[in-house]
């Protein structure tokens, strides 16, 4: 990066949404005045030509009205600009324009004004030619060593050379091996056109050659007539560059040196006339244009190269002479001389910024005033930097990690939920076999209070359950404005869902560039799963949650499955999941406990949470500030085991598949090699069944595919019953040791570290090594355990036996008194599991009380190990 800038001496905004591109900058002395003075000649592709004389009262001043001299709007768009000798009779410089079918040549001419508006410029039409085809790019010269005029060569789309001497047309030929169009220009010392074909080579045509060889217009003869009718295009000379060019330039400032030009991609080179290459040049960046010049130095060419980083080089053959920063990316740079003013570098950018500037830097006017010299107060500087120790200390010394929470967000999301379910369901694509499959709206509102860029709005719900939109896109948020979007949910997928929450994230840049996010969570009703039913008298699975406080009323805590005239209904009720299952509620009349029976396990667990919640903000209205849930009963570990056995024998299954898979594919591709072999063989040779063969490994592979994804849709499944089960785990666990938040927390962690189960990462090995970590230190019951080391690596255990073995041993030990840390000093981790004097497990009796798989797992209350305590 240059530390310098281009100095800007005149600049201007060309029209408005107008494109620019490399041949539409022109400079020369079109109106033929005879001062030596340049214009700028510039196209648009809008059809606007204007022209343009500079005449600055400071350096930095934009453009005034006298400074455009013309500007005129064509039909069509103007492709390229060039000035030379077109018109015949006259040695005055003219001005062509390309246009996509067409070729105009104008004259310029300015007539002295009477009065204070100036002089008057205009066009005129000298001639036009019609196109048959449709051009790409032009270039002139002196072709064929004519004195005192310039005759134009038009390249096509298709590849045809168009040649016009002045107002006739000459011939037309098509370059050989023509695809696509590239740069072209013509270098007078030989006579000849220089290009770069699609095959990223620099060729060169004679014009002799092309004038001799056969005319285009006749392509359509036979191949007889062809020979006959003239000689074939033949290039001079050919060189491989190995890349696009963007442009071609031939420079001879004097008759001893004459070089060819190519601005390529990643290289800039510069060629003899025989095509021989004099040096290159490799870029580290992406040029954009270029144009040589004369260079102070004998023998050598100074080279402007302008890149797409806003940046403008200045090459003395292949040495970097000077950078400057420019405040656009050029597209086409030129060198004139304007008001006397020689090499002043003019540039325009694909979006109409042209500008007129030069090298160097301004000398600075300012001196700094003399300072008054004074006796420095060492006292008060030492004072100074006491107290601002002092506040560097107490910075350091509160700094957190990480940043404290803004007092007042800037943007702030907030979701809604509707109490009710949609009258008309806006469920999507769902695979629950039910009659109606209900949905209920979120209104998502996001209130901003500074600016915020490119706000995107993202709605995760936990499958099986989906939204109708998960994505919304905003235009940039003015301050104090808000946008709010209304979405569905429902549920998608054939099986219940483990959670009923839903989360809001905005993610959003701030003026400055900085990312923020901001979300908020929302909570799903109920009603969107289940629907009330008959309650059912017999479950394979029951839970009892004790409480502090008299039982309430169904109708009080669940208005929405009750119907107030069912009061004999009251204390029962009954939950119809969507997806077959039932579940049955039941308050005790007589007692302060709740039950929840269910035939599958996995279906307990929503209503459970759901209860302890409804029963938690029933009694928060009431202002009742200590009530409190309880369990006393077994934690149902030998059903919990049976669920992680099905998911656990379904990833077995994906394995195997995914072995199948790999030995059929193996087996097709070898059948494929042996059908291609008899196939491409001369002397054809029997099959011998091998496309019998092949069909039959191609429908075994067609089939293990359909295996591999009904099982994969199996595994799906049988995780969400699994989260949903280990939720119901850990809030027995909770309940039952009456553990905080924190330490709720940690076993979160535990027994759910995985958002989605995979293959390579699965829900067994990650939870037997996180088990297996709290065994070793938190509760650990000897220093031997906290010295053993764990396994670094995760991989995919043979069964679920050890597994099973440390959720008994985990459970015994918190039923031991053990307690949840992560604190990495093990002499308090110890003090911590022997808080209440409690004495470490033998390993005999811990394996005679170990719970053997197929058994209902049962652990001694509190009460009862205070018991055995006192016993002798």
């Amino acid at each position: 990066m240059s530390l310098f800038k281009a100095r800007d001496w005149w600049s201007t905004i060309l029209g408005e949404k107008e494109e620019f591109d490399q041949g539409c900058l022109c400079v020369a002395d079109v109106d033929n005045s005879g001062s030596g003075q340049d214009k700028i000649i510039v196209g648009s592709y809008m059809g606007y030509l204007r022209i343009f004389n500079p005449h600055p009262v400071k350096p930095g001043d934009g453009v005034q009205p006298e400074d455009l001299l013309l500007e005129v709007q064509l039909r069509e768009p103007i492709l390229q600009v060039e000035v030379g000798k077109f018109v015949s009779g006259t040695e005055g410089l003219h001005l062509a324009v390309l246009h996509c079918r067409k070729l105009c040549v104008y004259a310029v001419s300015g007539t002295l004004g009477n009065v204070e508006h100036g002089n008057q410029y205009q066009i005129k039409l000298m001639y036009e030619h019609n196109l048959q085809r449709t051009a790409c790019n032009m270039t002139y010269g002196p072709f064929g060593g004519v004195k005192g005029r310039d005759l134009i060569c038009i390249q096509s789309m298709d590849g045809m050379l168009m040649l016009f001497e002045q107002e006739s047309y000459a011939f037309g030929r098509f370059l050989p091996g023509f695809l696509l169009p590239g740069p072209l220009t013509y270098s007078s010392r030989t006579d000849s056109f220089i290009t770069v074909s699609s095959c990223r080579q620099v060729e060169s045509y004679k014009y002799q050659v092309l004038a001799f060889a056969t005319d285009a217009d006749e392509r359509q003869e036979t191949e007889q007539q062809k020979l006959s009718s003239g000689k074939r295009l033949a290039v001079d000379w050919v060189l491989n560059i190995g890349e696009q060019a963007l442009d071609i330039c031939v420079v001879s400032f004097n008759q001893a040196v004459s070089s060819v030009f190519v601005l390529g991609e990643r290289n800039f080179f510069c060629l003899k006339d025989n095509g021989q290459i004099r040096f290159m040049k490799k870029l580290d960046y992406s040029p954009s244009c270029f144009i040589p010049y004369c260079s102070v130095k004998e023998g050598t060419i100074n080279t402007l190269v302008g890149n797409h980083n806003k940046m403008l080089n200045v090459y003395q053959d292949v040495t970097l002479k000077w950078a400057t920063q420019l405040p656009h990316v050029p597209v086409s740079v030129k060198v004139a001389n304007l008001q006397d003013l020689k090499g002043v570098i003019v540039t325009l950018s694909d979006n109409g910024h042209l500008q007129c500037s030069y090298l160097g830097t301004d000398p600075s006017l300012f001196q700094a005033p003399r300072v008054d010299s004074r006796e420095i107060n060492y006292e008060e500087f030492d004072a100074e930097m006491k107290e601002l120790q002092k506040i560097i200390k107490e910075a350091t010394k509160t700094q957190d990690i990480l940043p404290k929470s803004e007092k007042y967000r800037d943007l702030i999301v907030t979701a809604e939920v509707s109490p009710d379910l949609d009258a008309e369901s806006q469920a999507i694509d769902s695979e629950v076999k039910a009659e109606a499959i209900p949905s209920v709206t979120v209104k998502i509102t996001i209130q901003s209070r500074v600016t915020a860029q490119k706000p995107n709005l993202a709605v995760c719900v936990q499958a099986p359950l989906a939204v109708t939109c998960d994505q919304f896109v905003f235009d940039d948020l003015e301050p104090d404005s808000s946008e709010t979007v209304v979405l569905s949910v429902f549920l998608k997928g054939n099986c219940s869902p483990s959670e009923l929450e839903g989360n809001c994230m905005v993610s959003y840049n701030m003026p400055t560039g900085i990312p923020k996010v901001a979300q908020c969570n929302f909570r799903l009703p109920l009603r969107l799963i289940c629907f009330p039913a008959q309650p059912s008298k017999a479950a394979n699975h029951k839970l009892t949650i004790d409480t502090n406080k008299p039982p309430i009323s169904f109708l009080t805590i669940f208005p929405d499955f009750v119907h107030p005239s069912e009061d004999d209904q009251a204390n029962v009720l009954g939950f119809q999941f969507l997806t077959g299952s039932k579940t049955t509620l039941l308050a005790s009349k007589t007692s302060q406990r709740y039950r929840i029976q269910s035939d599958q396990l996995e279906d307990l667990w929503l209503i459970t949470k759901e209860l302890t919640l409804r029963l938690e903000e029933h009694f928060k209205k009431q202002n009742c500030k200590d009530f409190a849930c309880t369990f006393s009963g077994s934690i149902p570990l030998q059903e919990y085991f049976e669920l992680i056995d099905r998911h656990f024998e379904l990833r077995l299954s994906a394995e195997k598949f995914q072995e199948l898979l790999s030995e059929r594919a193996v087996q097709f591709r070898a059948i494929e090699r042996r059908l291609l072999t008899r196939f491409k063989d001369k002397t054809p040779a029997p099959l011998q069944h091998l496309d019998t063969l092949l069909e039959g490994t191609f429908r075994e592979v067609i089939a293990l595919a359909d295996a591999a994804e009904e099982n994969q849709a199996n595994m799906f499944q049988a995780f969400t019953k699994l989260k949903s089960a280990t939720h119901l785990v850990i809030m027995l666990i909770s309940l039952w040791q009456k553990l905080s938040t924190d330490q709720v927390a940690i076993l979160e962690a535990t027994f759910l570290p995985l958002a989605e189960d995979t293959q390579e990462l699965g829900w067994e090995e990650t939870v037997d090594a996180a088990i297996s970590y709290l065994l070793r230190t938190c509760l650990s019951k000897s220093s031997k355990e906290q010295a053993l080391t764990l396994s670094s690596q995760l991989c995919m255990p043979k069964d679920t036996s050890r597994l099973k073995k440390n959720i008994t041993l985990f459970c015994d030990r918190l039923a031991k008194g053990g307690r949840l840390s992560l604190s990495t000093d093990l002499t308090t981790q110890q003090a911590a599991v022997m808080a209440g004097g409690c004495t470490t497990i033998p390993e005999s009796d811990l394996e005679e009380r170990m719970v053997i798989p197929g058994s209902t797992a049962t652990f001694p209350s509190h009460g009862q190990i205070a018991k055995q305590k006192s016993q002798p």
